[in-house]
């Protein structure tokens, strides 16, 4: 598998995990779980977007 689609993939599965954390930390009412879904989330576009600069870069 290329990188490119390796890190979109792996960057796909972290945002989907983030939300699931961020929101069950909001039903569960734990800010730390919470944050820490956002943190995933919030990595997992870098790390899509990686896979798209390396799409665009190994072209």
């Amino acid at each position: 598998m290329k990188w490119s689609i390796r890190d979109h993939v792996e960057g796909k599965l972290h945002r989907v995990k983030g939300k699931i954390k961020e929101v069950a930390g909001k039903i569960a009412d734990n800010p730390e779980l919470e944050i820490e879904g956002k943190g995933e989330n919030a990595a997992g576009k870098v790390q899509e977007k990686a896979g798209d600069i390396k799409k665009v870069v190994g072209k």
